[in-house]
């Protein structure tokens, strides 16, 4: 299982996510005796050096939500570790762009895509194993947030989760990570049987869990289900995974 560190960026501050409500995020203050104070580059480095993770993920949430890429925090970073951003990216100048800061994988969110057909454009740009293609949820519920004349118009009601990922994976994305925001900060371990079922559907991705997972029996379930890894916070925070278990 591969662990990615998860860094969520609101005004240049490492912030504390839970549930998805982003206007109630504060800043990360510390993680065991470790003070961070909100500095993202302290929480990397935490990652790295106290927990052994190889591997960082960034949220800009500012990017997201339609404002400017946090382009300096992004490179800082990406020179701590490789890291796979999600940026708001909806086509493959903007991937490109993430590429070019450091990113190790730009993140497609259907939270933020407009068609199927601009995520081919983003792979068939950048190339696929520089892709990542997150499935958001929230409540088991589809997160989309396009015009109503938009390509992806109906998806909620018209396409399963299993079709979304599926649709996804023929796009060329390298890898899938499955997250539903409302599990996010919550400590109620990810939807097994939903994975599963994703993991059946899209049997030639990368595959990866985000959202409630607790500690090391999660980890192992995710494992024996198929998932390649898993995007870990308040596990790491509150000291439910730690470098010795």
């Amino acid at each position: 299982m591969q662990l990615l560190g998860v860094i969520d960026l609101m005004g240049r501050r490492a912030v504390r996510a839970r549930g998805g409500i982003r206007e109630r995020y504060a800043p990360v203050g510390t993680i065991g005796d470790t003070a961070i104070d909100g500095d993202p580059l302290a929480l990397a480095r935490t990652y790295v050096d106290q927990f052994g993770l190889s591997t960082l993920y960034a949220a800009d949430l500012d990017a997201i939500g339609g404002g400017q890429t946090n382009g300096v925090v992004i490179r800082g970073l990406a020179d701590v570790a490789p890291v796979w951003v999600d940026a708001g990216v909806s086509s493959a100048d903007n991937a490109q762009r993430l590429i070019d800061l450091g990113a190790a994988r730009a993140v497609v969110a259907l939270e933020t895509l407009t068609s199927f057909e601009a995520l081919s454009a983003i792979c068939a740009a950048v190339g696929g194993e520089q892709v990542a293609f997150s499935l958001d949820l929230r409540a088991g519920e589809p997160v989309i947030r396009v015009p109503p004349a938009g390509p992806l118009r109906g998806t909620r009601s018209t396409l399963s989760v299993t079709d979304i990922a599926a649709r996804a994976a023929g796009a060329g994305a390298g890898a899938i990570i499955v997250i539903d925001l409302a599990r996010v900060g919550s400590a109620t371990g990810p939807d097994f049987d939903l994975l599963s079922r994703v993991r059946a559907e899209v049997a030639g991705a990368m595959l990866f869990a985000g959202g409630g997972v607790r500690g090391v029996a999660d980890l192992t379930r995710l494992a024996d289900l198929g998932c390649d890894g898993a995007l870990v916070a308040s596990a790491l925070h509150d000291g439910a995974l730690s470098a010795s278990r």
